[in-house]
């Protein structure tokens, strides 16, 4: 029976920086400079991958503090 090469990690196309798509580096894992880390900290920081929510209007489906039951 023929053993298959297990695949290295370095040949794995997902191994690339995923701020410019260029071959990722050790020391700035998962990407390929120091730049590019920065790039996707300022995306992060400026919401640039916040998750769209509902509408503020919509509510949640209780009751507000105003006008609710139990006030005296």
């Amino acid at each position: 029976m023929s053993q298959a090469k297990p695949e290295s990690r370095s040949e794995s196309p997902d191994l690339k920086c995923p701020t410019c798509g260029k071959k990722r580096a050790e020391d700035f894992k998962p990407f390929c400079s120091k730049r590019c880390a920065e790039v996707d900290l300022s995306r992060w920081l400026k919401g640039g991958y916040a998750i769209p929510g509902r509408e503020a209007d919509e509510g949640d489906g209780r009751s507000s503090p105003q006008g609710g039951e139990g006030e005296n």
